[in-house]
């Protein structure tokens, strides 16, 4: 068994040299960790590295890099949190060091493509960095048996730091892009849909509104025509209630199209009200409601409400639920208060892994519509979901100081 450290004093320096050229090569994550990965093998002469890196969920670790040809299984290998002996040192942000017999680590969990076995010996340390916290796992592993000595593990915790900063940087600016990236297609989908919306309420005064009236005025000037002959009186009186017909129907569809616009029942109701309708008006699934009465600022309840309203349509469309809650609430706090909606339904759920927020598969969700509506007035969207264990969709949007107070019988 070997016990010679992993790097000797005199190359230590050429390592870091190079990590820091990888680490200010550029912005992606994935070409850092497979230069860190290809670096680190050679300067430390071990078989092969990998580098697991913390998702944007932060509830599992992703390979991001690795060493030839192992590199090829990049993004294919994630590893929950706790799971695997990464998993075990992402969770407790602790090194952990094997010199065989991984197997008859309970911790140790196999994946057929990394050909575990081929390797005996192991260490595993946490990538952290301040303020960014953990980043990932960094593995390395020898096909002899070897001994790593505590300045092995120092120096790899060294590494997996310096490579942290560079990772949590690049994790950054890969965020700031897709933020980038999903607030353009939200605006060019508003605007899209604004002008569907003027097309289609265009369409509707035209086709509707517009011919009732034109037929309400045929009418009148029939019952007008009517009303000089004292002999026809009856046909006075159907002209008259024809037109009555005809103006209450364009009433109608003129408080139809003003409800596409803005929900009155905001206006009339509040937002309580207004949520405790809309969950009235879907027979299909029995929604029990926690609802607080406090009127918010007109642009937040128009947002919480059309939240309401799309998630409780996908709870109809696509969850497959017999029950849902909705709850409604203002929590008051150091900084102010905060504005949270949430529905929980016992529908079959998704894998929010497999589907992330505004991912193609989940477009006919309106999930992103919802996230940005939050964000639109300051708040976020919070989604949890398994398969088979529903889902729950929460919002939360911070209230301005101004707020009207809770509302008193």
């Amino acid at each position: 068994m070997s016990a010679r450290p992993l790097l000797a004093a005199d190359r230590e320096l050429a390592l870091l040299r190079e990590l820091i050229q990888a680490a200010s090569s550029g912005p992606g994550v994935e070409p850092l960790a497979a230069a860190a990965a290809r670096i680190i093998t050679a300067a430390t002469d071990s078989d092969v590295c990998f580098v697991h890196v913390l998702d944007d969920t932060e509830r599992s670790l992703t390979l991001a890099g690795a060493t030839p040809p192992f590199d090829s299984e990049v993004g294919k290998i994630r590893l929950p949190l706790g799971q695997g002996i990464s998993g075990w040192v992402a969770s407790h942000r602790e090194p952990v060091v094997i010199l065989d017999d991984k197997e008859s680590d309970p911790r140790y969990l196999p994946f057929q493509s990394l050909r575990g076995r081929d390797f005996t010996s192991m260490v595993s340390v946490p990538m952290e960095t301040d303020p960014g916290g953990l980043v990932g796992v960094l593995n390395v592993h020898t096909v002899a048996q070897r001994e790593f000595g505590d300045r092995d593990v120092e120096l790899l915790l060294v590494i997996g730091r310096l490579i942290a900063g560079a990772m949590h940087q690049a994790r950054l600016h890969r965020q700031l892009v897709a933020r980038e990236r999903a607030h353009e297609n939200f605006v060019e989908q508003v605007i899209e849909a604004q002008e569907l919306e003027r097309r289609r309420l265009a369409g509707d005064i035209h086709d509707g509104i517009s011919q009732r009236l034109v037929t309400l005025s045929y009418r009148l000037d029939a019952a007008a025509q009517a009303a000089k002959s004292i002999d026809d009186r009856s046909a006075l009186t159907e002209q008259l209630d024809r037109a009555r017909e005809l103006a209450e129907l364009t009433l109608q569809e003129a408080r139809a199209a003003i409800s596409g616009l803005r929900p009155p029942v905001l206006d009339d109701l509040g937002l309580s009200g207004g949520l405790a309708s809309l969950a009235r008006s879907i027979p299909q699934v029995d929604v029990r409601t926690d609802l607080a009465d406090v009127r918010l600022p007109d642009h937040i309840e128009l947002a919480l409400y059309r939240i309401a309203q799309e998630c409780l349509q996908n709870v109809v469309k696509h969850a497959g639920a017999t029950e849902a809650r909705l709850t409604f609430t203002v929590d008051t706090g150091d900084s102010g208060d905060v504005a949270r909606l949430e529905i929980v339904d016992d529908g079959v759920g998704f894998d929010t892994l497999e589907h992330p927020l505004g991912s193609d598969e989940m477009g006919g969700y309106g999930l992103l519509s919802m996230a940005e509506r939050a964000e639109i007035v300051g708040g976020r969207l919070n989604i949890r979901s398994r398969p088979g264990s529903g889902t729950a969709v929460t919002a939360t949007i911070p209230v301005p100081s101004s707020a009207s107070p809770p509302a008193t019988p």
